[in-house]
């Protein structure tokens, strides 16, 4: 029963579009009628501007950071933690507050990947930076430490539930980015502006 609960937790708290409710609440816009017409971070930095657009990076971060937190002070096992960080992904992808529809799942799958794995998260994110630091695409960033993600996860210790957990999410999100990637092949994708 316990573990039902935070997986609702989970889901509820995933699920807040922070870029869509932020928008209306702060310039009475809509993310997803501008830029890439998406609710996560990266188009509500474009579409927002830098206060707001890092304001949804951040509380997406921590829809999927807090909901593992808070299931950690109960008696769990390390694989509940794991299906808890799965929801919290697919909620924020899949939103019940907007017509189930929402961002790519980068950056919750950030905050999940920050309590379960921390160290491999600080280096696929250093990876990130990097990438992004280069070659001014976001999209190539997050499509690289997804595919990085179950690699690396594969030679750590914490089992096959987090394994299988780290290849779906590096999948979905490489899934997610699919109309990014045929535009970084075509050489139109929009380069990112700090």
């Amino acid at each position: 029963m316990t573990l039902f609960l935070l997986m609702v937790l989970a889901y509820f708290m995933g699920a807040i579009p922070s870029g869509v409710w932020l928008g209306k609440i702060f310039k009475n816009i809509d993310v997803r009628d501008y830029g890439s017409k998406n609710s996560g971070a990266t188009n509500s930095y474009r579409v927002l501007g830098a206060k707001l657009g890092t304001t949804v990076l951040i509380m997406d971060v921590l829809k999927g950071f807090l909901p593992l937190y808070i299931a950690s002070k109960f008696d769990l096992e390390y694989n509940d933690l794991v299906l808890i960080g799965l929801v919290a992904i697919l909620a924020h992808t899949y939103s019940c507050f907007i017509s189930f529809r929402g961002g790519k799942g980068v950056a919750t799958s950030l905050g999940v990947f920050l309590f379960l794995i921390p160290v491999i998260t600080l280096i696929l994110l250093a990876i990130f930076i990097v990438i992004v630091y280069f070659t001014r695409y976001i999209s190539l960033g997050s499509i690289s430490a997804a595919f990085l993600l179950p690699i690396f996860t594969f030679f750590s210790d914490k089992g096959s539930y987090l394994f299988v957990l780290s290849l779906i999410i590096g999948i979905f999100v490489i899934y997610r980015h699919r109309s990014n990637i045929s535009r970084l092949l075509s050489g139109t994708e929009s380069k990112f502006k700090f």
